[in-house]
């Protein structure tokens, strides 16, 4: 393999798309392999004020197999053909290449990541995997602050929405680190992620 993945779990508006970004390494958004808005097996809620509509945050809702054969070439081959998924359209608007360059390790990062770790640690893809974590009101106000500014869904939906995340929070967490995932904040998973990209490439 000519790179490995530095997978970023947590929950939705903990700061793991930022922190992928400050990293400065080449980013894969998991979150481009959701199912499109008209696939019939996308899970529903069946209870509470949103009753009826698409369960988003059900891992039943993206495409696991999908994304780790991407990230599966990514690591050998440094380049892949990777979706381009709108939130707010719920459904897949394109295509886009992503190259690593030069790099040695991505970033791979979305609310399902945990989810395909133990493959990747299985396959030799995996260099190191974090639950990004902050305290369940500050990831409460980001996540409705960045959904609304992006209009993923209507502003009631995205309210309630967040209340049942902000609740739900403690769990997402701790199935991240079952699944392999070590908890840290931003900070600490940024200063784990330099030490790590800052080791020199071992000798063949």
């Amino acid at each position: 393999m000519r790179a490995q993945v530095i997978v970023l779990a947590g929950p939705s508006g903990a700061g793991k798309s930022r922190l992928a970004e400050r990293t400065g390494l080449p980013v894969l958004r998991l979150d481009d392999f959701y199912k499109d808005g008209s696939d019939p097996t996308l899970p529903r809620l069946t209870s509470g004020a949103n009753a009826g509509i698409v369960d988003w945050d059900d891992p039943r809702s993206w495409l696991p197999d999908d994304a780790l054969a991407v990230l599966e070439q990514l690591c050998r081959d440094g380049a892949a053909k990777v979706p381009i998924y709108e939130l707010s359209q719920d459904g897949r608007c394109g295509w886009q290449e992503l190259s690593l360059g030069e790099a040695r390790h991505f970033v791979a990062e979305g609310i399902f990541a945990q989810d395909i770790v133990a493959a990747c640690r299985e396959r030799g893809l995996l260099a190191a995997a974090y639950c990004v974590r902050q305290p369940a009101l500050i990831t409460f106000w980001r996540r409705l602050v960045r959904d609304l500014r992006e209009h993923r869904k209507p502003p009631l939906v995205l309210l309630r929405r967040g209340v049942v995340l902000m609740r739900d929070q403690r769990r997402v967490v701790a199935d991240a680190v079952a699944k392999g995932c070590l908890p840290a904040s931003p900070e600490q998973a940024h200063r784990a992620i330099e030490g790590l990209i800052a080791q020199p490439t071992p000798s063949r």
